[in-house]
């Protein structure tokens, strides 16, 4: 038997962004999915326009979700989607805490979420995790 401790390729902070990502990629997913009930179960003022915002949300969770995935397997290619989740996020986050109240809890718990996943996808250490770096000239 060894005494040596299993190498984990994957650093923890990319460990942190895979899974705060999917989880955002997670919640798009269910409001997209409750949008869609809510489409059959209540009466909005345009069906078209309805189910077009719904399944537009249900696809753009697809994007989170697949760059977590791809964090998670250490794939170069998913840095990009992910850091462009978080930029997006951003903005949604400051708008939804200038509404007050509850808005501004989430507000600021999306505001958070993307900039702790920021922090850990711009880290040397998880760009060399991902085969990212200076190019070679």
């Amino acid at each position: 038997m060894s005494d040596e401790a299993p190498f984990d390729p994957r650093p923890a902070r990319l460990t942190v962004a895979a899974a705060l990502t999917a989880a955002e990629g997670v919640v798009i997913a269910c409001f997209g999915l409750v949008s869609l009930v809510m489409l059959f179960i209540g009466d909005p003022d345009g069906f078209v326009q309805a189910l077009t915002m719904a399944l537009t949300v249900l696809a753009l969770a697809a994007l989170p979700l697949a760059a977590a995935r791809g964090l998670w397997l250490l794939r170069r290619w998913s840095r990009g989607p992910a850091l462009i989740t978080q930029l997006l996020a951003l903005p949604v986050g400051w708008q939804m805490a200038q509404n007050g109240g509850v808005w501004t809890a989430g507000g600021a718990a999306i505001g958070v979420v993307a900039l702790v996943v920021l922090g850990c996808l711009v880290t040397p250490v998880s760009a060399a995790a991902l085969g990212v770096g200076p190019r070679d000239a």
